[in-house]
């Protein structure tokens, strides 16, 4: 699974709820408070370009300037399933957590060398894998450890099934890549 489908499973849900609600008028408050929680995890940009989309009737290329890969991925999709549904992401589709070892390790070691919105980023990222439960909750508990500088891989890894375990010791070998450079 690349980075592209890996950002469309993770957000598959928003995307979907997105293109179905934008578009109807009978739908606006739930469009609106999908907005505002897209907000509020931080997602001004893309909820600005969503807007452009939906209260302008954008569709042009240049929507995707000033947007980082991710919000470009999501834009994308959004549209390209006002297009065509048939191409919105599948909303049961679960992202590879191996995938994630990369992109956890840099936010954890941004948070931990003092930037702040990455620490905000991380914060909201490990709130949402605490409500998942399960797997998820257990990778959340140790963010914080990791942004505060812990190491040991049975500390971290303690009544860890063998696929989270696998991904904290990717972010383990990610964060010692990006401390060496």
């Amino acid at each position: 699974m690349d980075s592209k489908d890996q950002i469309l499973a993770a957000h598959a849900a928003f995307i979907n709820q997105v293109v179905m609600t934008g578009p109807q008028s009978d739908r606006q408050d739930e469009f609106e408070q999908l907005l505002k929680m897209a907000s509020e995890s931080g997602w001004n940009d893309l909820v600005a370009t969503i807007r452009k989309i939906f209260h302008k009737g954008r569709r042009d290329i240049e929507l995707l300037n000033n947007l980082d890969e991710e919000d470009q991925v999501i834009t994308e999709a959004i549209l390209q399933g006002l297009q065509d549904p048939s191409t919105l992401p599948d909303p049961n589709a679960k992202p590879d957590p191996a995938m994630a070892a990369p992109g956890l390790a840099s936010m954890i070691h941004a948070a931990g060398s003092g930037n702040a919105q990455a620490l905000q980023i991380i914060a909201g990222m490990a709130d949402q894998m605490s409500q998942a439960g399960g797997p998820m909750a257990k990778l959340a508990s140790v963010i914080r450890p990791l942004i505060n500088g812990e190491r040991d891989p049975e500390k971290l890894c303690k009544q860890m099934d063998s696929r989270t375990e696998a991904v904290v010791l990717g972010i383990l070998e990610e964060l010692k890549n990006l401390q060496q450079e």
